[in-house]
Formats: C-alpha cells, sequence, structure tokens
C-alpha cells in the first residue's frame, strides 16, 4: 500500500470528517478513470454533501496533504506508480441538479449528460452539446469543455467555489477567465463545488432532434467502443490535432497497449493493458513525428497526474 507521512493519524481524521463508510484505501485509480489505467491511491473519499466536500479539502489544505479532485476520471492520465494522497471522488455522491426557470444549478460530481438530460426535460437549449461527453460539471468548468462549436463558458454564470485558504467564494460572468480549454479554476487552483447555468427556452422536440444528431456523429467519428480520455492535444492556431497526427501517418501507431484510433487520429485508446508509460511515450512520439513533419508543437489537452 503506498502510504504518506503521518498515514494512520490523517485516515483517521478523515474517517471522522467524511465517516469510514465513504473512505477507502489502496484503491486501484483503473476504475475510476475512463482511460481504465492508473496505479493505487492511498486514500479516497467520496463526500456525501458540500459540507463534507468543504470540511475534508480544509483539512487535507491545513495539513499539507497532497490531494486530487476528479469526476468521473475523464481527461486524466494517472501515472502506473498511483497516487500517493488523497483523491477525492465527487461523481458517486455530489452530483445534485436543479432547475429554476431558464437556470439549472449542479454540483461539481453531476455529469454533463446527467444536466443535458435534465435541460431537455425542461425544454432549454444550450447543453445539446454535451449530451454525449462523458465528464461531471466540475472537470468541464475547470478546462472550459466544448464541442461543435459550443462551450461551457458560454452558459456558465455564477459559480461556488474554494480558495486554497479553505474560503468559499463566488465567481460571476467574467471572473471565470475562460480561455480555450482553460479557465480561473485551472490557473488558480481553485476547486469548484457547484455552478450556475444559464439556457434558453426552445422547442422540446428541436433540442432532442439536435442532441440525436451530435450523438450520431459522435458516435460515428470517434472511437468510443475502446476506453481513453478524448482528445488527447489542444486544437493548433490554424490547425486540426488529428488531422496533423493522421497526416503524418500515424493513424494505428502502437506502443504497448496504447493506440491511435484508427476512427480519429485525435484519440489514443487503450486496446487492453495499456499502461500509462505506453500512453505517455505515444504522446512524445505524436509530437516529436508532427514537429519534424510540420513544425507544429502539439500540447497536451489531457493531464498527466502522479510521476511519469
Amino acid at each position: 500500500m503506498v502510504k504518506f507521512v503521518n498515514f494512520d493519524l490523517h485516515l483517521k481524521n478523515i474517517n471522522e470528517i467524511a465517516g469510514s463508510q465513504n473512505v477507502l484505501t489502496d484503491v486501484s485509480l483503473k476504475q475510476y478513470t475512463s482511460f481504465k489505467i492508473g496505479g493505487p491511491a492511498a486514500i479516497m473519499v467520496f463526500p456525501a454533501c458540500t459540507d463534507m466536500l468543504v470540511k475534508t479539502l480544509k483539512y487535507l489544505i491545513e495539513n499539507n496533504i497532497n490531494r486530487l479532485l476528479i469526476g468521473n476520471g475523464t481527461n486524466l492520465l494517472v501515472s502506473d506508480k498511483g497516487f500517493n494522497g488523497v483523491v477525492i471522488h465527487t461523481a458517486k455522491n455530489m452530483k445534485s441538479v436543479s432547475v429554476e426557470g431558464e437556470y439549472i444549478t449542479a454540483q461539481c460530481g453531476a455529469l454533463m449528460s446527467s444536466i443535458a438530460s435534465t435541460a431537455l426535460s425542461h425544454s432549454l437549449s444550450g447543453l445539446e452539446f454535451a449530451s454525449g461527453i462523458p465528464g461531471t460539471l466540475g472537470g468541464a468548468l475547470y478546462m472550459n469543455a466544448g464541442a461543435y462549436d459550443c462551450n461551457i463558458s458560454d452558459i456558465a454564470l455564477e459559480t461556488k467555489a474554494m480558495d486554497e485558504q479553505g474560503n468559499i467564494i463566488n465567481i460571476v460572468g467574467l471572473g471565470h477567465q475562460f480561455g480555450y480549454r482553460t479557465s480561473c479554476f485551472k490557473s488558480n487552483g481553485l476547486i469548484i463545488v457547484e455552478s450556475k447555468l444559464k439556457l434558453s427556452p426552445s422547442d422540446y422536440d428541436i433540442i432532442k432532434e439536435k442532441m440525436k444528431d451530435l450523438n450520431i456523429k459522435r458516435k460515428t467519428c470517434q472511437p468510443l467502443e475502446f476506453p481513453s480520455a478524448g482528445s488527447v492535444f489542444k486544437r493548433p492556431v490554424g490547425y486540426y490535432a488529428g488531422k496533423l497526427i493522421e497526416d503524418t501517418g500515424l493513424k494505428g501507431c502502437s506502443i504497448g497497449g496504447a493506440c491511435v484510433s484508427e476512427k480519429h487520429a485525435g484519440f489514443i485508446i487503450n486496446k487492453g493493458n495499456a499502461t500509462a508509460e505506453d500512453v505517455n511515450r505515444l504522446i512524445n512520439h505524436i509530437i516529436e513525428k508532427v514537429y519534424c513533419k510540420y513544425g507544429v508543437v502539439l500540447e497536451p489537452e489531457i493531464i498527466r497526474i502522479g510521476e511519469f
């Protein structure tokens, strides 16, 4: 088992804060990432409510304990060595969604697909692009997730977050500092608790048909039948990462169990038993080959966690 300094004492205190029924030790992160890759976490906490989330985070911050907040484990590449700290998993319990008029308020662990489904049931438009996104609201806000020319920044109105001192603050409008695959949460280390989204009333059938069309397009173009972390690279200015990779002749290129998808070269898939090191080596190989041919430096979109 991986253990950090004063592990037993901290485990005892975390159990008291979160309840032992919401705490696991020596947890394989493979089962909590969309890549199905990753070593063990020393401790994993599944907060049952906002108060428990905030108290757990405050304890970790005050005691300088290495911590990682995850939702559905998408867009992550976790080291084979695991994470010697505390992983806080929000997607199990922190997933409530409520609607008031044109506004949806959801907790950080709510799946984007679930929020989109709720929007549909209330004939609210603006989340059609998210109906097939496997991640959570927290992850979407963190990286300003988007698809098909729409982004979460288009609808995010106000977000409750926690800073590094344990204070709860409200981020409103431009304060989110959204950019291409970035936000104030990513640049300032703020921890998302919940967010309020502003949508627009529309016809139920029109919203449903758009969702259907986008999901058909997604299934046709993306390797959803294999574990992956979505698009591996950010879109370079003036280019498409997948097109550059394909034109470099890297479709189907494999290292160990990691492979550039034949369906969409912007994806790396886990063909079975891929390690984080396999994926990491393949990412570096792609970056090198594309740069050699086109002089374009691809920047990874996925986040590496742990030692590589």
